[in-house]
């Protein structure tokens, strides 16, 4: 990693000491007398002559090494790591699905085998938080409550995981549409408004929570916050009877209306799925209405090093200090001492 400097300028503050020394004056200091108890120390100081090399670095390179340490601390030298991708900012989406106990209805079919309707929307909607990468996701599970199961987050693998793992009933077994949009608004209403977004998959109508769907829906345009609604269930289903097997309609509950004004009120849209192509259709064309940003964003790490250079001069004042203050407290030989 290559060395690097934030202010490269302050090394040229390096004469700066000998600037001063050379154009301002000495200081004309006179001294005052100074009545000591104990002469011995101030005797040995004055009889004790240091060595020439002494004298030199005492005078000279320690402060002179102090002086260059502060100036390189004061440069901010630093390395930079290596590249890093950051996640890029798209739309913060939230993913309300029904788990309510109308999804354990096997009218759909994955791979040519039949599935309940969870099982289907968690195949399709596994590939599509996969590549919704750089939005942030959030999935919210409700039934006859809305629970937040996983903030909105980059972590898509996370959030596929709390997908996979969700079970019919678990927040029980019928459908609080209204509540799941509020609870949605509430998470979504502090973020960046061009970028909220909600998807709602339910095969039922609103039977339970405190708030009104078309209410949600109205404090959900107020806020910016965008709906798309999609109504999941088969038209027609063969059901075993005593006379051999009858047709039903399994989706005779579904709100296709109030599903459909929820999205117009919100400036989004609804979709009908009836089968696994349709959803992995719906969900391919929400991928084009609200595509993510393409273009990466990277950034290199910086460690900044200004602590270790101004150590160094901590640690040569302190040498500098314990020099100056020996003779004082009589840290010295002994081998010839005055007798």
């Amino acid at each position: 990693m290559e060395l690097e400097w934030h202010w490269p300028w302050a090394l040229l503050l390096i004469p700066l000491p000998w600037m001063i020394r050379a154009f301002v004056p000495a200081a004309n200091v006179q001294h005052a007398a100074l009545r000591v108890p104990n002469l011995a120390q101030w005797h040995y100081a004055a009889d004790s002559k240091p060595s020439t090399g002494q004298s030199l670095w005492r005078a000279w390179l320690m402060p002179l090494l102090i002086w260059l340490s502060l100036l390189v601390a004061l440069a901010r030298p630093y390395q930079s790591g290596e590249v890093v991708q950051l996640p890029v900012s798209g739309r913060d989406l939230m993913l309300a699905v029904d788990i309510s106990q109308s999804m354990e209805v096997e009218d759909m079919r994955w791979n040519n085998r039949p599935v309940n309707r969870l099982q289907l929307v968690k195949q399709v909607l596994d590939e599509f938080i996969t590549e919704r990468q750089g939005d942030r996701l959030g999935l919210l599970l409700f039934g006859s409550n809305a629970y937040l199961q996983a903030p909105l987050t980059f972590d898509t693998a996370t959030v596929r995981q709390f997908m996979s793992e969700a079970q019919i009933g678990l927040a029980g077994k019928k459908t609080a549409i209204g509540d799941a949009i509020g609870l949605t608004i509430k998470r979504l209403k502090y973020n960046p408004e061009n970028s909220r977004v909600m998807i709602l998959l339910t095969d039922g109508a609103n039977t339970a929570g405190e708030v009104e769907p078309l209410k949600a829906a109205e404090l959900a345009a107020q806020n910016s916050v965008k709906i798309y609604t999609i109504g999941l269930g088969a038209d027609v289903m063969e059901v075993p009877s005593f006379f051999g097997t009858r047709r039903i309609n399994p989706s005779r509950d579904l709100d296709e209306q109030a599903l459909r004004q929820i999205a117009q009120q919100t400036g989004g849209s609804f979709f009908r799925a009836r089968n696994s192509e349709e959803l992995q259709q719906i969900y391919q064309f929400i991928d084009e209405l609200e595509p993510t940003e393409k273009d990466p964003q990277v950034y290199r790490p910086q460690q900044n090093l200004y602590h270790w250079p101004l150590l160094v001069a901590f640690v040569l004042s302190l040498l500098v200090a314990l020099q100056q203050l020996s003779p004082t407290f009589g840290f010295r030989s002994r081998s010839g001492g005055h007798h």
